[in-house]
């Protein structure tokens, strides 16, 4: 491995002209397929497996047409204080708004909230449902601004108007802001880092490469495979953080490699192989827990794992072609002043690092302590965890969106945004409208359930669908244990009545996703888990320290999904962030945190583990390795580290509630995992193992194929060319 990419690194510096024309010209081939490529289509939501899916799949079946996926908006008007929205002026003012509606070209039909019985019972609320033919995504700017003016007129009449639905939905992704804080806060850490302007600037400007061809692939891709805005957004976001970090190892490697007195085409050869090594094997750790995403069963998390396993596999290839051959044009320049007069690259940092490393040597027991038990009290509050998934109520009080919601709640009650839909299936009855009759009366018998609407048949008179709208609000617990409670009332009324039913819509939808995600989320740990150490043991020829890092990793993944429930499900700090509405704590984000920080926290790993176990390979003792270890990765893991907490952060700037959540979550898993796993317990239990902690059986030892990740055979080569080294190449290594 190490030879093979080494000879790669080298050709990439020798024929850069050739690399670099290679790499504009894929980012143009792919740019051009997403400029002609047709616009983002969702696909719309599929879960398979659960029933609040198989009920939406019924009456898309016995209703065509009915489950329409246009977008829609609920247009919510408000009475004046100590008014009612059907008195004489306001009743007017509605009325004009909902003719005004109607009257756009992609308007299907307006329902009147004053036919349509849409007023509530204190008579101060009503709400017009406005049905478009067309998505979302595809309303034009003129049907947008026609549901202004119509809402802006009834305002102006005295009225407080809020407005929801889908139709506000415009399915753009970040706005940009995030990217430019997070590349804006890397080029900091990596001038700090590397002290020279070029160092710094390469491994942003390959990130940017990466992420180019990736964005431009996703988009290409997007329509044929139904790919998201929120697949591309998680793309982005890890293809950034870890085409930064790819870089910076390998730049970091060159520039050591160079102070060693190596010629500069010899450097990039050895960075590539040795610390390009590295980055193929922390890369493949990302993918596969990526890619191991499809293993919980929900197409739409498939998709966003399988496209940033794409967005991580073109970072490994930018950093392992694109970065030598960028290196080959300024060679010299990727070095700090000072190392170009001296040669050197020991800084004060280094030597931090080492003397961090002495101390943790010196106090292994009591930091394991420390860090352990402050991991896991941060771990505790995962026992609350409430899983849902957040909608218009999680968005700022200061949307449209979040009002109407407020709005509709106080008119109507809590449940009123997350009505129960019960569709039922009478073939095996002998009477089916009485069948119908029965369940529906039940259900609205049912403790919680504060009305049902009259139910609607299909034309075979066979399948009939109705509303049941609780009395607590979507994500309220109590919600969830009343869909429970319906669902078991169905064996005994189908033994009765001979049909039988089903519960959708977006609260049972939801429910069902929480359970499905709980119920993947083991089966998911193994799968990854266990790929990931078998891959580790191939690395480290170590039995236990891969175990030890599968362990650390628990312990940081548990401490950030603690954190996320303190911010984002009991409302500590929430402020800071801008959080406005705390709740249930987004259904895919165990997943998401577990998946995605594991790939991450593996990098770590194996960045500074293999230059310890490089350093024990060369013969230095236990102790001696780990220092050695520090010494010349912890001043560049720091770096990355604090580069992926930039990218990461700045995502928490965002409006949607759920890449806010992602972008603090992994933002909180970086950090502890860093700083806290890999800086102090890893050293530690380092420390105490001693040489076990290198043990490997004999048997597995012959098992085991043999990758050198070390990059002993380059050693080797290097003594054996060394003699014959060409004068000018002696004369280069000179800066």
């Amino acid at each position: 491995m190490a030879a093979f990419l080494s000879r790669l690194g080298r050709l990439a510096f020798r024929r850069r002209w050739y690399v670099a024309l290679l790499w504009v010209a894929v980012l143009g081939c792919v740019g051009l397929g997403a400029a002609k490529a047709p616009g983002t289509d969702d696909g719309g939501f599929s879960m398979p497996g659960i029933e609040a899916q198989k009920a939406y799949d019924l009456i898309q079946e016995r209703f065509p047409g009915a489950a329409a996926d246009g977008a829609t908006a609920r247009v919510v008007f408000v009475a004046p204080h100590g008014e009612k929205v059907s008195a004489g002026a306001n009743k007017k003012a509605v009325e004009r708004a909902v003719t005004d509606l109607g009257e756009g070209s992609q308007v299907a039909v307006v329902a009147d909230p004053f036919k349509a019985k849409a007023v509530s019972a204190d008579g101060t609320t009503a709400y017009a449902t406005v049905t478009y033919k067309v998505k979302s995504t595809d309303l034009t700017d003129a049907s947008r601004t026609d549901l202004e003016h119509a809402t802006g007129q009834a305002r102006a009449a005295g009225l407080t108007v809020e407005t929801g639905g889908s139709a506000l939905d415009s399915g753009g992704g970040p706005g940009g802001a995030a990217e430019i804080i997070g590349i804006s806060m890397a080029a900091v850490v990596l001038l700090i880092t590397m002290a020279s302007l070029a160092a710094a600037g390469l491994p942003l400007l390959t990130a940017i490469l990466g992420v180019g061809v990736s964005m431009a692939s996703i988009l290409t891709l997007a329509k044929p495979f139904g790919l998201s805005t929120t697949t591309g957004t998680l793309a982005m976001m890890l293809g950034l953080a870890v085409g930064i970090d790819y870089a910076l190892f390998v730049v970091s490697r060159y520039r050591e490699e160079r102070a060693k007195g190596h010629a500069p085409q010899d450097a990039a050869g050895l960075a590539a192989g040795t610390a390009g090594s590295a980055v193929v094997f922390a890369g493949l750790t990302v993918v596969i827990a990526l890619a191991g995403l499809s293993v919980v069963g929900i197409p739409m998390l498939t998709k966003m794992g399988l496209a940033a396993a794409g967005a991580v596999v073109v970072a490994v290839l930018v950093a392992l072609t694109a970065v030598p051959a960028l290196l080959g044009f300024w060679p010299n320049a990727v070095l700090p002043r000072a190392a170009r007069k001296s040669g050197r690259l020991e800084t004060k940092a280094q030597g931090l690092g080492t003397r961090w490393a002495g101390f943790v040597l010196r106090r292994p027991v009591p930091v394991l302590l420390l860090g352990v038990i402050g991991l896991g009290a941060l771990a505790v509050p995962v026992t609350g965890l409430q899983l849902g998934m957040p909608g218009d109520e999680a968005k700022p009080t200061s949307t449209t969106e979040r009002r109407a919601y407020d709005a509709l709640a106080d008119g109507f009650g809590p449940g009123f945004n997350g009505p129960l839909t019960v569709v039922v299936d009478a073939k095996g009855a002998d009477d089916a409208k009485s069948a119908v009759s029965t369940i529906s009366g039940k259900i609205a018998g049912t403790q919680g359930i504060v009305s049902v609407s009259p139910a609607r048949f299909d034309q075979a008179g066979d399948t009939a669908v109705f509303t049941a709208t609780p009395s607590t609000s979507p994500t309220d617990e109590r919600t969830k244990t009343l869909v429970k409670d319906i669902r078991g009332e169905r064996p005994a009324l189908s033994g009765t009545t001979g049909a039988t039913f089903e519960v959708t819509g977006s609260t049972a939808m939801n429910i069902d996703i929480a359970g499905k995600v709980q119920g993947a989320l083991i089966p998911y740990l193994v799968t990854v888990v266990g790929l990931a150490v078998v891959l580790l043991l191939v690395v480290f020829r170590s039995l236990l320290v891969p175990l030890k890092a599968a362990l650390g990793f628990l312990l940081s993944v548990l401490a950030a999904l603690g954190t996320v429930v303190l911010v984002f499900q009991e409302g500590h700090g929430a402020e800071l962030l801008g959080v406005q509405q705390t709740g249930p704590i987004m259904s895919l984000m165990p997943i998401f945190l577990v998946g995605i920080v594991f790939g991450l926290a593996m990098d770590y790993e194996v960045f500074l583990v293999s230059r310890m176990r490089e350093a024990y390979v060369h013969g230095e003792r236990p102790a001696q390795a780990v220092v050695s270890g520090f010494r010349h990765s912890a001043r560049v893991v720091v770096a990355a580290a604090l580069i992926m907490i930039a990218v990461f952060a700045g995502f928490i700037g965002e409006n949607d509630s759920m890449i806010k959540m992602i972008g603090f979550g992994l933002a909180s898993a970086v950090l502890f995992d860093a700083f806290v796993v890999r800086m102090a317990l890893v050293p530690a239990v380092l420390a105490l193992l001693g040489d076990r902690a290198w043990w490997l059986p004999g048997w597995l030892d012959r098992v085991l194929p043999r990758v050198d990740v070390e990059g002993e055979a380059l050693s080797r080569d290097r003594a054996e060319e060394s003699p014959t080294e060409a004068p000018e190449q002696r004369a280069d290594a000179r800066v």
